[in-house]
């Protein structure tokens, strides 16, 4: 386990699926995903027997905060498309648990794991595409040291009309220079 300030990663488990069934099941929470379709347990127990057949450093971590003593699942973070050669990988994240939305847990998990992206993992680049009618999202990649790379205009159709993407990302050496940030 990755332990924060407020915060644990933790491995994904067979047993945290109904938390994705419900989360993406909810319409405010799939919004700026490219998910659009309801999910079934069925379906997301083929995605989880896929997804550990992938490496390791592929599998999504499940973001945990601590109430009352006990430690509750609120969403996931993780890698997809590692290029070990160029030391790059495309970063996912989402709260599923709306009621901590806004309260800096989106943020908290986002530093700790560029940490181990680039100190455990020894990546160099860290990216991502968001919607450009997120601006929540990118607000958070932004405090982060994300910069905007670029954008794949009308690149994703989403009710009813084509929105951007905005490509962003982060470089080891960037994020360095900002020292610790949350620890």
């Amino acid at each position: 386990m990755i332990f924060g300030k407020r915060i644990r990663l933790r491995a994904i488990e067979r047993s945290d699926l109904p938390f994705f069934v419900n989360w993406l099941n909810d319409p405010q929470v799939r919004e700026g995903l490219s998910i659009f379709l309801p999910l079934s347990n069925y379906g997301e127990e083929r995605w989880f027997e896929m997804t550990m057949q992938t490496p390791a450093e592929e599998h999504p971590l499940i973001i945990e905060v601590k109430k009352d003593n006990q430690w509750i699942a609120i969403g996931d973070i993780s890698l997809r498309n590692l290029d070990w050669r160029n030391r790059s990988a495309e970063l996912g994240i989402l709260i599923g648990e709306k009621c901590y939305w806004d309260q800096g847990y989106g943020t908290e998990a986002l530093n700790l794991f560029l940490l181990h992206c680039f100190e455990t993992l020894n990546l160099r680049r860290i990216f991502l595409q968001v919607f450009e009618d997120n601006p929540r999202a990118i607000h958070v990649y932004q405090k982060c040291g994300f910069v905007q790379e670029g954008i794949l205009r009308e690149a994703v159709y989403y009710k009813g009309k084509y929105l951007n993407v905005i490509v962003m990302a982060i470089l080891k050496a960037d994020w360095k220079l900002r020292g610790d940030v949350l620890f």
